[in-house]
Parts: structure tokens; C-alpha cells; sequence
């Protein structure tokens, strides 16, 4: 298991130079400890921050007059989707949708802090069921793709689900607890994935034909924010939001429980992060979301360091997980060994809508952020490797 920090380390954080595209100032300052401070000016949560807020609020409520609900709120039982049903609930009293996305690999915990939480604060809970036959098909293909991020597809059906049932149930907003402050920015050569990539990989090279698997394409996004008016909203970019704070409060009022660690709700991911990453490509997305933690003064310098050289979790539950894994994708230990083996490959080995982006540069971004009502971070990930490279 590989752990711990490689060459130079950030003097704001622990970003290392196992990041792509990492640069340091003469102070040890990387890039990306610039760009959340960026993205923090940006998004300030101060005065300004509770007004733009307030007035997105005031909005939901008009719009949503002639629905059911307000809003739509993704949940996972994680800390920040968690906490943030009862923000809005409690606080500003909005009519809310909760919207699960269930592959199959939902832990129990997870289910259970989803089902409490929603049950004490009365919101309606919707759960998109997608069909694991297909689930398994698509696993199994980025899998096999030898990406790092393989359960990227999780991510492009949650954003699909949500926006399908906004559009179903006739609801302008879209909630998610996302925040760049507790996250970080993963690099898009770890994480990125679009419905072309998707397409490519899933259909073509693996011959899948999928009936109702959820995801969305370039256009889709357009028409779901100028056709359909949805706006995505991510409310902790403007709101006080400590993680450790709603966890303990969750815990003392939701009979919510923490499964251990960032993103472990879910078995796959969890998985993905805690053992192919590291083993295969020698990455550690905990690198990222513990550097943000330290910037914005959540954990200490020296924290993030002694968590780094811990392995993600115990290494003899990672077995458990390969062989729990295998089982639930119907593919023998061996076969996952050969995954694992193979060549690693790169977002760039495959086809996607990234180059055509990068072309477009500036106008991608203007079109992005009217799309999501936020700037994508990644475009201030490139705007600052661009100015670093000048």
C-alpha cells in the first residue's frame, strides 16, 4: 500500500508532487492552494455571501409556488448532504425533495442515515433505482478501462438522476452539498468524465447496449438550464459550514452515524479510493480533500500529515472489500488482478469532449457557469496552470 507525501509538499496544505500540474511559488505555495483562495474570493462567506444566499432563497420560494416542492436536494447519507437537509429544512424552511441515487452499492449505513434523517425532518425521500444489470456492465467496462477514476460513471448518473427528476416533478433547484472548502479540487486527469467517454468505453469498446442507465450529455446540460430553467445550485460555497460540527450535531439529533471516511457511504467508492487508486496509480485523493481542511483551518498541518501516512482504511478490510467487489461484479480474483496489472491509462487514451473544450477556452467557462450557476472549478484549475505556464 503506498502512503504518504512525495517531494516537494505545499506549505499551505499537503498537496505533493504526485499532483498533476502542481507548481510552487518561492514561498511553497502550490497552484492549488491559490485556487481555492481564488475560488474563495470568488464565493466569499461573509455579508456579501449570506445576501447572494438570501436572495437565491427568496427565489426558490417564488418559483416553486406552482410545485410540490422547491427544490431538489441530492442526499447520500454522507456528513455534508446530511446536514444540509436540515439547513434548509429548518433554517429557511423550504419544501424539499431528497433524491437518493441507488447502484446497488449503498452502504448500510448510509441507507439508514438517509432514512432517519429524512423521517425526523418529514422531507420526502425519492430513490432512483438503477438497474444493477447495467450497473455491473458499466463497472466492469471502466474497470477494465484501466482509468484511475473508475467510478466515475457513479458521479455522471447522480448529476443525470437529479436533473431527470427535477425536470419530472417540476422543480427549478437543485441543491448539493458540495464545497470546494471541505473538498478541495481533485485534478481533472483523475477524475474527469463525460457522456462521450462514457459512450465510447461503455458501448463501444465493451459492446454494452444500456437501456436505462442515467446520464446526460453536453446538450442535455443546456437544455435542462435554458429549456427547462433548472439552476444548480452548491449552498455551502456561500454558508458558515464546518465539517466536523454538523457531523457531531447529526450524530447528537439524527441518530447519524459516520461510516469512516470521505465518500466510504458507498462500497465501490470507497474501494476505488482507498485501494485501486493508490496501488494502481499511486494517487491519493486524500490528499486533496485534507490540504482544503488545513487551508481553511478545519485540521491542522500536522493532522493531515499523520492521517496521510495511515492507509485510507485497514488493509485487511481492503481484502474483504476485492473479494466483496469480484463477487458483486461477477468477475474471478484473477481477472481483477489482470486490471489491476494492465497499463494504466489516461482521460486522455480515450475520447471526450475535453479537447473541444479546452478549444473553445474562455467561452467554455462564460457557457459553464451560466449552465450551473457556479464556476466549474476546473476552469480555475486551467486558468491557473495556464497563467503558471506563461
Amino acid at each position: 500500500m503506498i502512503v504518504g507525501l512525495k517531494g516537494r509538499v505545499c506549505s499551505k496544505g499537503i498537496w505533493d508532487e504526485s499532483v498533476p500540474g502542481i507548481t510552487f511559488d518561492e514561498n511553497g505555495v502550490s497552484n492549488y492552494a491559490k485556487m481555492l483562495l481564488e475560488l474563495s474570493k470568488i464565493y466569499p462567506r461573509d455579508e456579501k455571501g449570506l445576501k447572494d444566499w438570501l436572495n437565491i432563497v427568496d427565489k426558490v420560494k417564488e418559483l416553486g409556488k406552482k410545485s410540490k416542492y422547491d427544490c431538489i436536494v441530492g442526499v447520500s447519507g454522507g456528513t455534508d448532504s446530511s446536514f444540509l437537509l436540515y439547513l434548509l429544512k429548518k433554517k429557511y424552511d423550504l419544501r424539499i425533495l431528497a433524491v437518493n441515487m441507488d447502484n446497488g452499492w449503498n452502504s448500510d449505513i448510509a441507507v439508514n442515515n438517509i432514512k432517519n434523517i429524512t423521517k425526523e425532518l418529514d422531507i420526502d425521500l425519492f430513490t432512483w433505482v438503477i438497474d444493477y444489470e447495467e450497473v455491473k456492465k458499466v463497472l466492469r467496462s471502466y474497470l477494465f478501462s484501466s482509468l484511475p477514476w473508475v467510478d466515475a460513471p457513479t458521479d455522471l448518473s447522480i448529476n443525470a438522476v437529479l436533473y431527470k427528476t427535477a425536470i419530472n416533478e417540476n422543480v427549478k433547484f437543485i441543491f448539493t452539498g458540495s464545497d470546494f472548502r471541505t473538498e478541495g479540487k481533485q485534478p481533472i486527469e483523475w477524475t474527469y468524465i463525460d457522456s462521450k467517454q462514457f459512450n465510447f468505453i461503455v458501448r463501444k469498446l465493451n459492446n454494452h447496449r444500456l437501456k436505462t442507465y442515467p446520464i446526460h450529455s453536453l446538450s442535455d446540460l443546456l437544455i435542462y438550464k435554458f429549456h427547462f430553467k433548472i439552476n444548480n445550485i452548491r449552498p455551502y460555497y456561500f454558508l458558515d459550514y464546518k465539517k466536523k460540527t454538523a457531523q457531531d450535531f447529526l450524530i447528537k439529533n439524527f441518530n447519524w452515524q459516520y461510516y469512516g471516511g470521505h465518500h466510504h457511504e458507498n462500497k465501490f467508492t470507497k474501494f476505488i479510493i482507498g485501494y485501486w487508486l493508490p496501488v494502481k496509480f499511486g494517487i491519493d485523493k486524500r490528499k486533496i480533500t485534507l490540504s482544503a481542511q488545513v487551508l481553511f483551518n478545519e485540521l491542522t498541518r500536522e493532522e493531515a500529515i499523520e492521517l496521510i501516512n495511515k492507509p485510507a482504511y485497514p488493509e485487511d478490510e481492503m481484502e474483504k472489500d476485492k473479494n466483496y467487489i469480484c463477487k458483486k461484479l461477477e468477475i474471478t480474483n484473477e481477472q481483477f488482478q489482470r486490471a489491476l496489472n494492465q497499463k494504466n491509462k489516461s482521460i486522455y487514451d480515450y475520447p471526450s469532449y475535453l479537447p473541444l473544450i479546452k478549444k473553445l477556452g474562455k467561452f467554455s467557462q462564460f457557457l459553464a457557469s451560466k449552465t450551473y450557476n457556479f464556476i466549474p472549478t476546473s476552469f480555475i484549475e486551467t486558468n491557473i496552470r495556464n497563467r503558471n505556464n506563461q
